[in-house]
């Protein structure tokens, strides 16, 4: 479903992705590990046409290459950014149904998938977002980027800053979305609850990918282990 060939950002003349080259599935999930200033939300904001790069990005062989952000929505992508970023002025309800404008208006069986998906949520239709606790924010950045009806989710970092008890039962969502055939890129310092969920996992090191493999191989690997598991 998508393809990135050798993509190159930089920075004010700073490399942050030099050469990455990753491929993704219909309906598989597959993670992107690595540790502060790998390059990994600058790779979901290439893919989210909001930094300029160089190579080819394609997505079920439409090219994204040159595409406006406003543009890469309707084409599928729905990219979920950390610290969430919702609107914090406006209800969770109103914060969801601006995740459906790439199609439209928002149709009630749209609403209805995500508050089964988070029940919370459903409690807080008319709550003001801002009012939210951290993990709160969080059920409601992934279920507004639901609410576009995605071919393909990119999370980012959905446990940063969430308390413990939160990011079990937000793990437990990705778990259920994936079973459902969802396909998504997760970017998560939280390598034990990256590779519990995901098939694969690519991991980037200084702009680059140093190792790839299925979530077995990589939770086994020493190098692995010994660099973002602790082991």
């Amino acid at each position: 479903m998508l393809t990135v060939n050798d993509l190159r950002v930089q920075y004010a003349g700073v490399i942050a992705l030099d050469g990455v080259s990753l491929d993704i599935e219909a309906g598989e999930a597959v993670g992107l590990i690595g540790s502060n200033g790998a390059g990994k939300t600058t790779l979901l904001k290439a893919i989210s046409g909001l930094v300029q790069y160089t190579g080819a990005i394609t997505l079920e062989g439409q090219d994204l290459n040159r595409r406006q952000a406003h543009e890469v929505p309707r084409l599928g992508v729905a990219h979920v950014p950390e610290s969430a970023r919702l609107f914090p002025g406006l209800t969770v309800q109103q914060n969801l149904a601006l995740g459906a404008y790439p199609h439209g208006e928002p149709q009630p069986e749209d609403f209805d998938r995500v508050y089964e998906l988070f029940p919370r949520l459903k409690e807080r239709t008319q709550q003001i977002a801002g009012t939210l606790s951290g993990g709160e924010r969080q059920m409601a950045a992934i279920a507004r980027g639901l609410m576009l009806r995605p071919k393909i989710l990119l999370l980012d970092e959905p446990s940063l800053g969430i308390a413990p008890v939160l990011i079990a039962r937000i793990f437990e969502t990705i778990a259920s979305l994936v079973q459902q055939g969802q396909t998504m890129l997760l970017v998560e310092q939280n390598v034990g609850e990256c590779l519990d969920v995901v098939s694969r996992a690519y991991v980037l090191q200084t702009g680059r990918i140093v190792h790839t493999g299925t979530a077995d191989e990589l939770r086994t690997s020493e190098a692995v282990r010994t660099a973002y598991l602790g082991l």
